[in-house]
């Protein structure tokens, strides 16, 4: 029954990891087609809100990200040892970066729309990260996530043959998209200095409403770090319960 129960939530790991992957390769495409001019990274930003806030998109994305999410904490909680390989240090460390990003997107983006009518475009976008100066941290907190995603998918695909005569590419994808992106969203920052959009751009309404939006970031994050370091003093504490009970029916038998 027990194995039952994991095989499932392996395949719900799977399918919620799979939406969430999706969401960043678009998300480091749009940025990558900045190369070529800020106007065809606009065009597919348009496309991608489209889907990501449609009521399909939304359900499977925040859906999954809170499916993730919780089964993250379940396996923290679960966990009898950390002695683990490195490549699964390097995922659990970019997959819990990964909600960091969400937090951040969906409070500037979504709830700043949904309770103040912000509009994002690349432009506005780039203003309000250039004058909060978080661009690095934008761009800092997309390539932990894209990680975490190629090394979850990664692990479930290497016993396959084909995936293996695939690996060099599949890993030059991986350390090329995050590149192209960087140098995509770069390209984008300077063309909004050249052009002068830093002041037109700089939407009134968002900055009266900025303070309860950092409010709300911050908070959002708090509760994060609380959900992580419970799972995590839970978990031990339940460990040092069954230990103490092994050895007392050790001593006992």
């Amino acid at each position: 029954m027990r194995i039952g129960v994991q095989a499932i939530l392996r395949k719900l790991q799977l399918a919620s990891g799979l939406v969430m992957l999706t969401y960043l390769l678009l998300h480091l495409v749009n940025h990558a087609l900045g190369i070529a001019s800020l106007e065809l990274a606009g065009h597919a930003l348009v496309l991608a809100l489209r889907l990501w806030r449609s009521t399909p998109g939304t359900i499977a994305l925040y859906g999954a990200a809170a499916l993730h999410f919780a089964l993250a904490l379940h396996t923290l909680y679960g966990r009898r040892h950390w002695a683990l390989p490195p490549a699964e240090w390097i995922r659990l460390w970019a997959g819990l970066s990964l909600p960091m990003l969400l937090i951040r997107h969906a409070v500037s983006t979504r709830l700043a729309s949904t309770l103040y009518g912000f509009e994002p475009d690349y432009e506005r976008v780039i203003v309000v990260l250039l004058t909060s100066g978080t661009q690095g941290l934008q761009l800092a907190l997309l390539a932990p996530g894209w990680i975490h995603g190629c090394l979850g998918l990664w692990f479930r695909l290497r016993h396959y043959a084909w995936a293996r005569r695939m690996k060099p590419a599949l890993l030059a994808f991986m350390i090329l998209l995050p590149l192209l992106s960087a140098a995509g969203f770069g390209r984008m920052m300077r063309a909004v200095e050249a052009r002068g959009l830093m002041l037109r751009h700089v939407d009134p309404v968002l900055v009266a409403h900025q303070a309860a939006l950092d409010a709300w970031r911050h908070n959002l994050l708090a509760l994060y770090f609380v959900l992580i370091a419970s799972a995590l003093i839970l978990g031990q504490l339940r460990n040092g319960l069954e230990r103490r009970r092994l050895r007392r029916s050790s001593l006992s038998s």
